[in-house]
């Protein structure tokens, strides 16, 4: 079994009830799919790979001092010792920072800026109108799944990127590249290395791989996708493999509700007592999903269940 591929430009044409049906397996049965001829241009994604990847050579000599690297040292020197050591389990092998419109962004390289704005603007077009086929496929008003992000326009849906690189690693197997989890928001649309691999989906019970594809766009539905639907899309768990050779680049945008978003599920059946998840707000949410990212997930949601009144 592959990721689902799909020609994103034929949404618009004689194919478009064919294209349609691809995205509903995509999200009903993956959780994961990828977009080509997605309308980025391919120029834009070049240069996103050069101002990322120079990004990464400043942060390079930070990394090789980095905790993970440090005790990845220090159980390898414990194993020539000739002790048992235990595979790290709280950790990741990678090197991350994040771009959203409120924080700092690196000034080096010099095109970084630039270059990054006009590609989240790409891809924050592109997340709505993927969104836009999860709601004719879901059987909701066009723009449903956006207005329950923004409070119906009130406030601004949060859009994150988070730029990663996963360097080689020396011992795969006593880390993880990135662990195993799924996504607390809405979209999200990841912009891989098309060389180096490690990205894997959990299907059936079973790890696939997420294959390398040039200049494609992969996207995956996260926990809100999950709730809106009333559990049609499932949020799947991924991970990062962490690989002995090549430096792995993956640049993750999240288009998530607002902290302030109150989210239920949009799609019922048989009325509100039929509803499989609560009504909350996205920022409680975010709150127990910081402490508890890699565990299961629907503990989360009952977490943030309102209380019963008497």
């Amino acid at each position: 079994m592959v990721v689902p591929v799909i020609d994103f430009s034929k949404l618009d044409g004689a194919e478009r009830a064919e294209t349609m049906a691809q995205i509903a397996d995509g999200c009903e049965n993956w959780g994961f799919f990828q977009l080509v001829n997605h309308g980025i241009p391919l120029e834009l994604l070049d240069r996103v790979k050069k101002v990322c990847s120079e990004s990464y050579r400043l942060r390079e000599a930070a990394f090789r001092v980095s905790e993970p690297v440090r005790t990845l040292e220090a159980l390898v020197e414990a194993e020539r010792r000739g002790e048992a050591v235990v595979p790290m389990d709280d950790m990741d092998w990678e090197d991350i920072f994040y771009l959203h419109d409120d924080n700092q962004w690196p000034s080096d390289p010099p095109a970084f800026k630039e270059t990054m704005r006009e590609y989240r603007a790409e891809l924050k077009k592109l997340a709505e109108r993927v969104m836009e086929a999860m709601d004719e496929n879901l059987g909701l008003d066009k723009g449903r799944m956006k207005a329950a992000f923004t409070s119906d326009g009130l406030h601004a849906p949060f859009f994150g990127t988070k730029v990663s690189h996963y360097p080689p690693c020396p011992r795969p197997d006593l880390v993880t590249g990135l662990r195993a989890h799924t996504d607390a928001g809405g979209v999200i649309l990841l912009f891989q290395d098309d060389k180096v691999g490690g990205l894997e989906v959990l299907k059936d019970g079973e790890w696939l791989d997420v294959q390398p594809l040039a200049d494609a766009i992969v996207v995956n539905t996260g926990d809100q996708v999950e709730v809106l639907s009333n559990g049609r899309y499932r949020s799947a768990w991924h991970r990062v493999l962490p690989m002995r050779n090549g430096n792995r680049r993956s640049i993750a945008s999240f288009y998530n509700p607002a902290f302030e978003a109150a989210i239920a599920p949009a799609v019922s059946e048989g009325g509100a007592a039929a509803s499989a998840y609560p009504e909350f707000v996205f920022g409680d949410y975010m709150d127990v999903y910081s402490k508890h990212k890699f565990e299961a997930k629907e503990p989360r949601f009952e977490a943030v269940k309102a209380p019963k009144t008497a």
